[in-house]
């Protein structure tokens, strides 16, 4: 039965205008992404089959884009729509980190450098510039190591803080392992960095480590 022939209240589009997205079960919402099924399959159905294919909503949406278009129903034209909601996502997290002191919104500095870091396969270490008034100047991914370690000169940080005449900044890095603790590196490199950019009067306010399902902060473990 094709999802027009549902009663309205099941099906995904009403409900989801009716009782709002997070009501809306993965399926229901990959649906309404894809729009139409494919012979014999309703678009939930092929949603469904997508998600146990895939492993899971997120495996598919992190998905390369040759095996993203590999699934049935799904092919470049849904792949380019794919990676410009997931852009947009993560633009509008920025957005709403620029309007405000991003120490006081802590919870959106995680969200946002999950949704920059943790899809990574390699670690990344990157830096958020702050402003005096720990307003966001830029995002910056600076280095790029192996699903391991990522070498990080503290010359080259400070040099990009100066030129973007951050008063401060927020470390972050990833790792690919999934589990966020610091690593005893992570400690002695974070330590580092604050003496080097202390020469400038730039002040590291966190180190935030992003895992697969926390984001651990060095500031609130104490180890600033």
């Amino acid at each position: 039965m094709s999802i027009s022939d549902w009663p309205a209240q099941e099906r995904p589009r009403e409900r989801l205008l009716s009782l709002g997205a997070a009501a809306l079960s993965d399926a229901e919402l990959l649906a309404i992404f894809l729009r139409t099924g494919v012979s014999g399959k309703s678009a939930v159905d092929l949603a469904r089959e997508l998600l146990d294919r895939f492993g899971g909503l997120r495996p598919l949406l992190e998905s390369s884009r040759e095996h993203f278009c590999q699934g049935l129903g799904l092919g470049d034209a849904k792949y380019a729509q794919l990676q410009a909601v997931l852009e947009m996502a993560r633009r509008h997290l920025e957005a709403s980190l620029e309007r405000g002191d991003a120490l006081e919104n802590p919870a959106a500095v995680r969200r946002y450098l999950t949704a920059r870091l943790r899809h990574q396969a390699r670690e990344v270490f990157a830096c958020l510039f702050l402003d005096n008034r720990h307003r966001v100047i830029r995002f910056d991914e600076l280095f790029f190591g192996t699903i391991d370690a990522a070498s990080v000169y503290p010359r080259e940080v400070v040099k990009r803080a100066l030129a973007h005449n951050a008063a401060a900044l927020i470390l972050a890095h990833n790792h690919p392992s999934g589990v966020a603790e610091p690593s005893l590196a992570d400690q002695q490199i974070t330590r580092r960095l604050i003496d080097a950019l202390a020469l400038v009067d730039i002040r590291v306010l966190d180190h935030m480590v992003v895992g697969d399902t926390e984001v651990v902060s060095f500031a609130e473990r104490g180890l600033l």
